[in-house]
C-alpha cells in the first residue's frame, strides 16, 4: 500500500536561538533615542522638546501651551517654546527616530519560523517530516547588520535635533518679522495722524484764502500716501503674525495672543568670534549626519564583502518520522535524520558589480563630507559678516541718520513757523524723516535676523527660506502688543 505523506518544515534560524537574542539596550522602548534629541535640541534652544505619546501627554502639552500664550504678549523665548511643544510637522519628524530604532530592533532579533505544509494523498497522518532551516548568511552578517543599523538610527536622532533646531530658529525669525512688522504701523500711525492734522489746518487756511490751493493739495496728498502705506503696512503684519502663528501649530481661541510693538534695542556691542569656522565645525548637526554616513557605508561596504561570493546559504536539519499501517492491522513508525545544505553557485554573478557600487557609494559620500566641511566654513564666515555688517548699519542708522532727520524736521517747522521756509520744503522733510526711521525699523529688524542665522550657521538648523532682506518692511512702538 502506497503511503501518504503529510511533510512539516520549520523554518528557523537554530544557531541565532543558539546564541541568544542580544538586543540594544531599551531599543524597544517607544521614544527609544529621543533622550540625545532632546539633549541636543535643548542644549542649543533651551527650550523642552517633547515627543507626544499618549493622549494624556497631549492633553497635558495643549494645557500648558495655553499657560504660555493666551491672551498674553509672548516674547521670542516663549514662540520658540510653544513651537517646539505643538508643532505637528516636529511631530511626525520624531516618528523617524522611532522607526529607525524599530529598524535596529529588528536586526537584532532572530529569523522568524517559517511553517511549510505539503501532502501527497488525502491521509495526513502517515507520514509526518519536519526539518529546521537555519540561515547560515544572517549568521555571519548579523553583527554587521546591526552596525549599520544602529549607524542609521543615530543618523535618524541628529536628524530630528537638526529638525527642531530649524523649527526654533525659523520661529524666532518669524517673531522678529512680526514685532517688526507691527513697529512700522506704529510709526506710521503716529506720522498719519501728524499728517491728518496737517491737513485739516490747510484745509482751514485755504477757507481763509490764507493758504494757496497747490499747497492744500501737497498737505493732503502727504496724508493720502501715508494712508496707503499704513494699510499694507498693517496687511504686512498681520501675516507676519500669521506665519509665527502656523509655525507655533495654533488654531482656534490659542491665537489669541500678541507680540510686542517693538523690538529690542541693538545690544551695546556685537559678540567677538575669533574662532567661528573651528566652532561650526565642532557643532554643526548636519555635518555629524554626513559623518554617520560616511560610516553607515563603510559597514555596509563590509557587509557586501562579507556577502561578496554567497547570497543565500541555507542548512535544513530535522528528523522525518514515518508512520505506516501494517498487514496485520497495526501501525510501524519509524525515523530519519535530514540534513540538507542549500546554497548558489557564483557562476555568472560574482558580486563584483555590488562590490563597485559600494565602493562608488562611499567615495561619494566621503566626497559630500568635505564639500559640507567647505561650506559650512564658507556659511559660518558670511553668517558672522553679516551679524557684523548689519549691526554697523542698524548702530549708524541710530546714532546718525535718525538723529540728523529729526534735527532738520524741526528746524524746518521753525523757520515754516516765522514764514521762511515753505510748505514744499517742510512736506518734503517731514517726508525724509519718515522714510529714514523706517530704514532704521529696518536696520535693526535685519541685525536681529542676523543674529538668528548666526546662530544656525554654528549649530546647524539652517536653509529657512527667510532672510535678512525677504522680510515684511513693517515694524511698531505702541504700547499694547497685536
Amino acid at each position: 500500500m502506497t503511503p501518504r505523506i503529510l511533510k512539516l518544515v520549520a523554518v528557523i534560524s537554530l544557531p541565532l536561538i543558539a546564541s541568544g537574542c542580544a538586543t540594544v539596550a531599551g531599543i524597544s522602548d517607544p521614544v527609544a533615542g529621543f533622550a540625545t534629541v532632546e539633549a541636543r535640541s535643548q542644549s542649543v534652544t533651551g527650550k523642552q522638546a517633547v515627543w507626544i505619546q499618549s493622549s494624556q501627554q497631549a492633553q497635558a502639552v495643549s494645557a500648558r501651551v495655553k499657560g504660555l500664550l493666551q491672551k498674553k504678549t509672548i516674547g521670542p523665548d516663549t514662540a520658540v517654546q510653544v513651537a517646539l511643544l505643538n508643532n505637528k510637522g516636529l511631530q511626525a519628524a520624531y516618528a523617524e527616530v522611532g522607526l529607525s530604532a524599530a529598524d535596529v530592533w529588528q536586526e537584532t532579533m532572530p529569523v522568524n519560523p517559517t511553517i511549510s505544509v505539503g501532502m501527497i494523498g488525502i491521509d495526513p497522518v502517515r507520514t509526518i517530516e519536519g526539518a529546521v532551516v537555519s540561515n547560515i548568511l544572517a549568521l555571519a552578517t548579523h553583527k554587521r547588520r546591526v552596525a549599520v543599523a544602529d549607524a542609521r538610527f543615530r543618523q535618524a536622532q541628529l536628524r530630528a535635533a537638526e529638525e527642531t533646531l530649524r523649527l526654533a530658529a525659523d520661529t524666532r525669525r518669524a517673531w522678529i518679522n512680526a514685532v517688526s512688522a507691527w513697529e512700522t504701523v506704529s510709526y506710521l500711525n503716529q506720522a498719519q495722524a501728524a499728517a491728518d492734522a496737517a491737513s485739516a489746518l490747510a484745509q482751514k487756511l485755504g477757507e481763509t484764502g490764507a493758504f494757496t490751493k497747490t499747497g492744500q493739495a501737497r498737505e493732503h496728498v502727504f496724508y493720502a500716501e501715508l494712508a496707503g502705506q499704513t494699510a499694507e503696512a498693517r496687511l504686512a503684519a498681520r501675516t507676519a503674525k500669521e506665519e509665527l502663528t502656523r509655525l507655533m501649530g495654533l488654531w482656534g481661541y490659542d491665537v489669541d495672543y500678541s507680540v510686542p510693538n517693538a523690538l529690542p534695542a541693538l545690544p551695546k556691542g556685537a559678540m567677538a568670534k575669533r574662532a567661528i569656522e573651528a566652532e561650526a565645525l565642532r557643532n554643526r548637526v548636519d555635518l555629524e549626519i554626513a559623518r554617520l554616513e560616511l560610516e553607515a557605508l563603510a559597514k555596509s561596504y563590509g557587509l557586501t564583502e562579507a556577502t561578496r561570493y554567497v547570497t543565500d546559504l541555507e542548512l535544513l536539519t530535522g528528523v522525518e518520522v514515518e508512520r505506516e499501517e501494517s498487514e496485520e492491522g497495526g501501525t510501524e513508525t519509524s525515523a530519519a535524520l535530514i540534513l540538507e545544505l542549500e546554497f548558489v553557485i557564483p557562476i555568472f554573478d560574482t558580486g563584483k558589480a555590488r562590490m563597485r557600487k559600494a565602493e562608488l557609494a562611499y567615495m561619494q559620500a566621503a566626497n559630500l563630507l568635505a564639500e559640507k566641511a567647505v561650506n559650512i566654513r564658507s556659511e559660518a564666515r558670511s553668517a558672522y559678516d553679516g551679524y557684523r555688517s548689519t549691526y554697523d548699519i542698524a548702530r549708524h542708522y541710530r546714532n546718525n541718520v535718525v538723529p540728523l532727520r529729526k534735527k532738520i524736521e524741526e528746524e524746518a517747522v521753525l523757520t515754516y513757523n516765522g514764514m521762511i521756509t515753505n510748505t514744499f520744503e517742510l512736506l518734503a522733510d517731514t517726508r525724509a524723516k519718515v522714510n529714514s526711521i523706517i530704514l532704521s525699523l529696518n536696520a535693526k529688524r535685519n541685525f536681529w535676523l542676523a543674529d538668528v542665522n548666526l546662530g544656525t550657521a554654528v549649530y546647524g538648523g539652517g536653509g529657512s527660506a527667510s532672510a535678512a532682506g525677504d522680510a515684511p518692511a513693517v515694524a511698531g512702538a505702541g504700547a499694547e502688543g497685536h
